[in-house]
């Protein structure tokens, strides 16, 4: 039985984690979890979908697979201690660790992408630099060693194709993207940012706004960036520092 535990915190965006979870559910022999530090209903970034986190982080502690989905509250649960704990304990026997969107900042502040290539929605992934990682703007899903990171939103779709292929084979995850009919052709070409318009550009930025400029989530990224810059202060003073002095 292979067991996944998507991470379902308050303020999740909704496709980051129902995409693949659609896909995953599929595979034989799953135990698809949506875990929290405890289990009942989380509400998503909309303020409107509720889901149900059906088990607790401590009920969870060595998945096999981890996904973490993103969201506008990722700054503060990048800054939750219980959370970022459980991660990194679970990491150590997990056979995958995966992010989606902006996720992949709770990986990073977890220290799980130190020194590792890693990606994210784009407005999100120069917060990746700050944590160590080695930011990719340029490829839908990132693989290094057993951490897999992919771009935004809807590219969790294709992460858990990925993983489906892996976990049940190569035919198993074709017959899922077959029963759920994933063949994306889309009306426009403005899914990257290579792609769109500064016009696009400036929508799409106000658009995700909405969600994010919020007290609680400015406070919470105000408050992440400040630790990271109180770390990385201390990291080069420690550098600095003769050998044998201290204080």
């Amino acid at each position: 039985m292979t067991q996944i535990a998507i991470v379902t915190y308050p303020g999740f965006t909704a496709l980051d984690m129902i995409g693949p979870y659609e896909v995953l559910r599929n595979l034989p022999q799953t135990d698809v979890r949506f875990v929290w530090h405890e289990s009942g209903p989380i509400t998503a970034d909309s303020d409107v979908l509720v889901l149900g986190a059906t088990h607790s982080l401590a009920e969870t502690p060595t998945p096999d697979v981890i996904l973490v989905p993103g969201g506008p509250s990722t700054p503060a649960h990048a800054r939750d201690e219980k959370l970022l704990d459980w991660l990194r304990r679970a990491h150590r026997t997990a056979s995958w660790t995966t992010s989606v969107c902006s996720g992949s900042v709770i990986l990073a502040a977890a220290g799980l992408l130190q020194g590792r290539r890693a990606t994210s929605h784009w407005l999100t992934i120069p917060a990746l630099k700050a944590f160590g990682a080695i930011p990719v703007s340029d490829e839908r899903i990132v693989r290094q060693d057993n951490v897999i990171t992919s771009a935004g939103v809807s590219a969790g779709l294709d992460l858990a194709l990925w993983l489906a292929g892996e976990i049940g084979g190569e035919g198993r995850a074709k017959a899922i993207q077959l029963a759920i009919e994933y063949d994306p052709q889309p009306p426009f070409d403005s899914g990257h940012m290579s792609k769109a318009s500064a016009t696009t550009k400036a929508a799409a930025t106000a658009l995700l706004s909405k969600d994010s400029v919020t007290p609680a989530n400015l406070t919470a990224t105000t408050m992440l960036a400040w630790q990271q810059a109180l770390a990385a202060v201390r990291s080069r003073r420690r550098k600095q520092q003769p050998v044998g002095a201290s204080g």
